[in-house]
Protein backbone atom coordinates (compact mmCIF):
# COMPACT_ATOMS: atom_id res chain seq x y z
CA UNK A 1 0.00 0.00 0.00
CA UNK A 2 1.34 3.17 -0.83
CA UNK A 3 2.55 6.22 1.82
CA UNK A 4 -0.36 8.91 1.43
CA UNK A 5 1.17 12.63 1.49
CA UNK A 6 -1.16 14.89 3.02
CA UNK A 7 -1.06 19.08 3.16
CA UNK A 8 -4.09 21.55 4.27
CA UNK A 9 -4.91 24.79 2.65
CA UNK A 10 -7.63 27.21 2.86
CA UNK A 11 -9.61 28.82 -0.02
CA UNK A 12 -8.58 32.23 -0.39
CA UNK A 13 -11.40 34.88 -2.32
CA UNK A 14 -8.38 34.66 -4.82
CA UNK A 15 -9.29 31.23 -5.57
CA UNK A 16 -12.98 31.42 -5.88
CA UNK A 17 -14.55 32.51 -9.49
CA UNK A 18 -17.41 35.31 -9.96
CA UNK A 19 -20.02 32.21 -8.57
CA UNK A 20 -17.95 31.71 -5.69
CA UNK A 21 -16.49 28.35 -6.07
CA UNK A 22 -13.27 27.84 -6.41
CA UNK A 23 -11.82 28.01 -10.18
CA UNK A 24 -11.38 24.84 -11.61
CA UNK A 25 -7.71 25.57 -13.03
CA UNK A 26 -6.74 26.04 -9.56
CA UNK A 27 -6.87 22.31 -8.23
CA UNK A 28 -3.93 22.13 -10.39
CA UNK A 29 -1.77 25.06 -8.76
CA UNK A 30 -3.55 23.17 -5.35
CA UNK A 31 -1.69 20.09 -7.05
CA UNK A 32 1.52 21.41 -7.35
CA UNK A 33 1.59 22.68 -3.68
CA UNK A 34 1.05 19.32 -2.21
CA UNK A 35 3.69 17.78 -4.41
CA UNK A 36 6.06 20.45 -3.43
CA UNK A 37 5.57 20.19 0.22
CA UNK A 38 6.14 16.24 -0.27
CA UNK A 39 8.97 17.01 -1.72
CA UNK A 40 10.07 19.25 0.89
CA UNK A 41 9.08 16.77 3.64
CA UNK A 42 11.62 13.73 1.92
CA UNK A 43 14.53 16.94 2.44
CA UNK A 44 14.63 17.28 -1.43
CA UNK A 45 15.32 20.71 -2.38
CA UNK A 46 14.53 21.82 -5.31
CA UNK A 47 17.13 24.89 -5.52
CA UNK A 48 19.69 22.26 -5.05
CA UNK A 49 18.11 20.15 -7.09
CA UNK A 50 18.45 22.51 -9.97
CA UNK A 51 21.92 23.96 -9.24
CA UNK A 52 23.81 20.45 -7.70
CA UNK A 53 22.30 18.63 -10.55
CA UNK A 54 20.93 20.42 -13.12
CA UNK A 55 17.45 18.34 -12.75
CA UNK A 56 14.30 19.69 -12.25
CA UNK A 57 10.48 18.11 -12.53
CA UNK A 58 7.79 19.37 -15.22
CA UNK A 59 4.72 17.89 -15.65
CA UNK A 60 4.08 15.47 -18.62
CA UNK A 61 0.44 14.90 -18.09
CA UNK A 62 -2.44 15.81 -15.73
CA UNK A 63 -5.59 14.73 -16.00
CA UNK A 64 -8.29 15.70 -13.12
CA UNK A 65 -12.00 14.67 -12.23
CA UNK A 66 -13.89 17.63 -10.50
CA UNK A 67 -16.37 15.59 -8.01
CA UNK A 68 -17.99 18.86 -6.21
CA UNK A 69 -17.87 22.67 -5.62
CA UNK A 70 -15.56 23.95 -2.38
CA UNK A 71 -16.36 27.45 -1.69
CA UNK A 72 -14.18 30.77 0.10
CA UNK A 73 -12.91 29.38 3.24
CA UNK A 74 -13.44 26.12 3.00
CA UNK A 75 -9.81 23.74 4.78
CA UNK A 76 -8.83 21.23 1.86
CA UNK A 77 -7.03 18.54 2.35
CA UNK A 78 -4.58 17.60 -0.38
CA UNK A 79 -3.21 13.73 -0.84
CA UNK A 80 -0.96 11.93 -2.95
CA UNK A 81 0.02 8.71 -3.51
CA UNK A 82 2.84 7.79 -5.79
CA UNK A 83 1.11 5.07 -8.54
CA UNK A 84 4.59 4.24 -10.19
CA UNK A 85 8.32 5.48 -9.66
CA UNK A 86 10.28 5.39 -12.98
CA UNK A 87 13.71 5.65 -13.74
CA UNK A 88 12.74 9.75 -15.09
CA UNK A 89 9.42 9.87 -14.16
CA UNK A 90 6.62 10.00 -11.29
CA UNK A 91 2.98 8.90 -11.68
CA UNK A 92 0.50 10.67 -9.26
CA UNK A 93 -2.61 9.94 -7.77
CA UNK A 94 -4.23 12.93 -5.84
CA UNK A 95 -7.29 14.21 -3.88
CA UNK A 96 -8.92 17.55 -2.77
CA UNK A 97 -11.11 16.82 0.06
CA UNK A 98 -12.88 19.06 1.88
CA UNK A 99 -14.10 16.83 5.04
CA UNK A 100 -15.55 14.10 3.74
CA UNK A 101 -16.29 15.23 0.79
CA UNK A 102 -14.16 14.45 -2.37
CA UNK A 103 -13.88 17.80 -4.23
CA UNK A 104 -10.85 16.52 -7.00
CA UNK A 105 -8.96 13.75 -7.75
CA UNK A 106 -5.96 13.51 -10.21
CA UNK A 107 -3.75 11.63 -11.76
CA UNK A 108 -0.41 13.70 -12.65
CA UNK A 109 3.11 12.66 -14.75
CA UNK A 110 5.88 14.52 -13.73
CA UNK A 111 9.74 14.12 -15.47
CA UNK A 112 12.64 15.00 -14.64
CA UNK A 113 14.60 16.61 -16.99
CA UNK A 114 17.78 18.42 -17.64
CA UNK A 115 17.88 22.05 -17.14
CA UNK A 116 19.86 23.45 -20.53
CA UNK A 117 18.24 20.45 -22.44
CA UNK A 118 15.14 20.25 -21.08
CA UNK A 119 15.63 16.56 -22.13
CA UNK A 120 14.46 13.37 -19.77
CA UNK A 121 17.36 12.41 -17.56
CA UNK A 122 17.22 9.78 -14.37
CA UNK A 123 16.10 10.96 -10.74
CA UNK A 124 19.46 11.82 -9.13
CA UNK A 125 20.28 8.83 -7.21
CA UNK A 126 19.68 10.30 -3.57
CA UNK A 127 16.52 11.52 -4.54
CA UNK A 128 15.04 8.24 -5.99
CA UNK A 129 15.82 6.81 -2.78
CA UNK A 130 14.27 8.77 -0.83
CA UNK A 131 11.14 8.83 -3.35
CA UNK A 132 11.12 4.66 -2.95
CA UNK A 133 11.38 5.12 0.81
CA UNK A 134 8.54 7.46 1.29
Amino acid sequence: MPTVFTWTIRVYYEDTDAGGIVYYVNYLKFFERARTEWLRALGVDQHALLGQHGAMFVVKHAGIDYHAPAKLDDVITLTLSIEKLGRASIQFAQQACCGAILLASARVKAGCVDRATLKPRPLPDAVAVKMRAA
